[in-house]
Parts: structure tokens; sequence; C-alpha cells
């Protein structure tokens, strides 16, 4: 039996390109696919930074002019071996030569329809495979979907070929103007409608992608759910609803091997489950060095997040001189909203030795606070997924978290009747209730020791590889190329 071919469509891959999390998911899930037996392989727009450091290891596979509207465009293709994934690179100075992923808004609209369209005219011969599964990811992909049921399957070509979105955050939609996408895309007349391509006057790429594909996928079981609802289904919940025996939610993992702390080369001390107690306070005391954090027997909060609303931060800001009153610690590290940034600031100003703010992009730093705290705030008012409760809790850093999307798939609370549970959870995105998290929190550190020693042994016993995430997508592939051939060609609606 021949192995499923998946070809991965995306704007991020680490090492590659990284701004958020669906560099991390598409630098891990591939190579996952592998070991299973499924031929993965990934698709990248050729960066800068990326040619700058990577070209001396690619091969060049073809060249050709790209149709875009009314103009045409060199469309370069390369490919290198990463780590026993083939990775292809889509080249092309005017969209990617640029030192940062995403540019400008409106001109990123342009490139990623340059990108979606070179890959399509890359199937086949030009880069010698033909994948079996076009897995599209967020909004810089999710025309393929469309494109291929409307200008290639209508006539003869890829009729076989299925498509899967996937929706890391639905908030980020790629919203363009009408007359932009129908000549970026060379959208027929007939989908120029309210069901197919635009939402209102406007063109919605992602709203394409979710009505054309033959699966979508978001990246937790309960945001698949949450997107269903008014609340959470950012005007496209009606669509959702009516697309939901295709959805499913699929959580993601993380890299066990670079987030591993029994071999973490950034920490000071490295640890496992049976030195897990001696390893942190080894840990913990060169953070509390490292930032200017008073030596205390107090419980060390940590914060690794991007400053925005989406992330809570104003209810942590709200909750912190309360916090630290308390007799917790916090050291936060990020960058993002000017607004959070100066507060966060001036709170550390406030209570200097007991409040740490690092405004920074620093992996190193990054891992040592994972490390270093015993808490982990994390009150995100939505959360797709996350990943940073699944590194904390491997670190033995139990999560405080808003029960919400991907926090609440994977923080189970705890439970001081049983001694269950790897993190403490609030229902409702307010300040009261994280500082009410917080206190349960530190209550259980000072008074039920021996139960919170258990509860970091069971969060650092947490299985959050991508192996089972890829063992499920496999089996959608499957199910997806078992059932009846794929082929919407109606206008939507």
């Amino acid at each position: 039996m021949s192995r499923t071919k998946v070809l991965f469509l995306s704007s991020e891959m680490t090492p590659f390109a990284k701004v958020g999390g669906l560099a991390d998911v598409v630098g891990t899930l591939p190579a996952a696919l592998r070991a299973l037996g499924v031929d993965a392989r990934v698709i990248l727009p050729l960066y800068a930074p990326v040619k700058r450091r990577y070209l001396d290891r690619m091969t060049l596979l073809d060249e050709r002019s790209v149709r875009l509207g009314w103009r045409s465009q060199y469309s370069g293709l390369y490919v290198m071996n990463h780590d026993g994934v083939p990775v292809y690179f889509i080249d092309n100075e005017y969209y990617f030569g640029h030192d940062r992923v995403y540019v400008e808004y409106g001109f990123d609209v342009e490139r990623f329809a340059f990108y979606q369209r070179a890959v399509l005219d890359a199937l086949g011969d030009p880069m010698s495979f033909l994948p079996d599964v076009l897995h599209c990811n967020d909004w810089q992909a999710a025309m393929v979907p469309f494109l291929l049921s409307a200008q290639f399957r209508s006539k003869g070509y890829h009729e076989g070929m299925k498509t899967v979105l996937t929706i890391h955050n639905l908030m980020y939609q790629g919203l363009c103007a009408k007359d932009l996408a129908a000549d970026l895309f060379d959208i027929p007349t007939a989908y120029l409608n309210d069901g197919a391509v635009l939402a209102g006057p406007a063109a919605n790429p992602l709203q394409a992608g979710i009505r054309f594909s033959d699966a979508v996928t978001t990246v937790s079981p309960t945001y698949a759910q949450e997107i269903l609802t008014p609340s959470f289904g950012e005007n496209l919940d009606g669509l959702l609803r009516e697309r939901k025996d295709r959805l499913s939610g699929i959580l993601n993992g993380i890299d066990t091997a670079a987030w591993d702390p029994r071999t973490d080369p950034y920490l000071a001390a490295t640890y496992g489950e049976a030195d897990a107690l001696a390893g942190k306070k080894a840990c913990r005391r060169a953070l509390r060095k490292e930032l200017g954090l008073k030596e205390c027997v107090a419980p060390l909060a940590g914060m690794v997040t991007r400053l925005y609303a989406q992330k809570g931060v104003d209810l942590v800001l709200e909750a912190l001189d309360a916090i630290v009153a308390e007799g917790v610690q916090v050291a936060v590290l990020g960058s993002g909203d000017p607004g959070y940034e100066a507060a966060l600031r001036q709170a550390q100003a406030r209570h200097p030795g007991r409040v740490a703010f690092a405004n920074a992009f620093d992996e190193g730093l990054a891992h040592r606070i994972y490390a270093g705290s015993d808490l982990f705030l994390m009150p995100s008012r939505f959360e797709p997924c996350g990943i940073s409760q699944m590194i904390a809790m491997r670190y033995g850093s139990l999560p405080v978290v808003h029960e919400t999307g991907g926090l609440r798939d994977t923080v189970a609370p705890f439970n001081r009747f049983t001694g269950e549970g790897t993190g403490f959870t609030f229902s409702r995105p307010s300040a009261g209730e994280l500082l009410d998290a917080v206190r349960r929190a530190q209550d259980a550190r000072k008074h039920e020791p021996e139960a919170f020693a258990r509860l970091v042994l069971s969060a650092m016993s947490q299985d959050f590889s991508f192996r089972r995430s890829a063992g499920t997508y496999k089996e959608l592939y499957a199910s997806l190329l078992a059932g009846p051939r794929a082929g919407r060609t109606g206008r939507g609606g």
C-alpha cells in the first residue's frame, strides 16, 4: 500500500520563520507524521533571512512565471531536507525578499496570494511530488481549497486531491477588498457572493477556506466547540455550524526534544521527575539572581507571553498588587502593547525585588522561567490551543489558567480532596478569579506541600508530544481519501 502524501502550506515553520505557535506546529507535526509512515512535506515562502542562511543547502527545482491577476511574476522553487522532512520554498525577491515574515497587511494579502498561486503551479512535475492532501494553515493558505475547487477540479485537474484547513486563530481572516481579491485570485463572478468568498463588501479568505475545504480542524477540541458560538466565532460561527460535520479539534503538542528539562542547555541545573525538587530549587535560585528578585521561600510565578489583550495581560496587571501582597513573586517575559509594557515597568519599580519584567524576546530566559517558576500565569481570554502551559507542566511549573480552548483541554484543576490535577483553573476571565486561583495555589504549596509536590510530578508526567495528534491527523487523511471523491464546484452559499 502506498504512503499517503501530504503537503503542508504555511507562512511559518521553525527554525526557518517564526512569529507564533503556527511555526512550532509546522516545525514538528510533519516529522511526527513521517514517523507514522505518512510522506509529509512542507512548502514555505523563501524569506530573505532563510535565503541568506540556507540557500547553499537547497536545490533549485524549477523557475517559471506565475500569473497573478493582470501581471506575471517570477517564481523559483527550491527544496532542502530538514531533519528528514523535505521542505520546499517559493522564491520571489519582490514578495519575500524582506527580513520579516509579515510586512504590511495590505501588501501581505498580495504576497500570500502569490504564494498560493505559486504552490498550485508547482504541484506535480516541478516538485516531483503530487500530494494526496494539501494541508493548509490559516488565512495565508486558505484560498487554496477554493482555487482547487473553482479552477482545477472543475477542469478535471487534481480531482482526487483533498484539502484540510487548520485554523490556529479564527481572529485572523485575511479580509481584503473585493476587487483586489477578484484580481489576485482571478475569481469567477459566480463565486463573488456572501456564501463563497465574500463577507459583506469584503473578501474573506478564511471563510472561503472553511467553505471549500474537505475538512476543517482547529488546534484543540474545546476551541472547535467554542467557535460555533457568537462569542468566539468572529462572525463565522454560522458558516462553521453549517460545516460542523467537517469540523474537528485536534490538540497540538510541543517539541519534546527542544523542551526537555533533563537535557536543556539553558538551565542552571537539569532535572527530571526523580530529582525535580532539587533541580527546580537550583533553577529558581539562579533565575532570581538573574532577574534581581529577592531570595526567599515565597513561590515564584512566571509568565512568558506576547503582551496583548487576548493573553489576559490586563487581568494580571489588575491583580498584580494583590498577588504580590499574597507573598508571591512575579517574573514576566514578553513584548507587545506599549501600554502593557509601560505598566509592567511601573509594577517592577513599585515592587523591587518582587516583580521582574524583561521586555524582550529571549529564548534562553524563557526556558529558565519555565524551569525556575513554581506557578505559570496564563489567564488568556481565549486560547485556541496554547503551548506555554504544556511547556510549563513539562518543566514542573503548575499553570494557573482560564478554562478556555486548549487550556481547558490540557490543564486538569487541582482537587484538594483527591489530590488529582496538574494546575489551577478559573472559569471567568476576571482579575478576581485569577487572584483566587493564585491564592488556592499558594495555599496548596504552603499548607499541603506533599500534595503540591505530587501535582508537580503529575504535570511533568503528561505526554504533550505530537505523537497523539499526528495519529489523529493520519486517521483524518485516511478517512478523506477513503470517502467519495471531493470536488465542491458550486457557488457556495
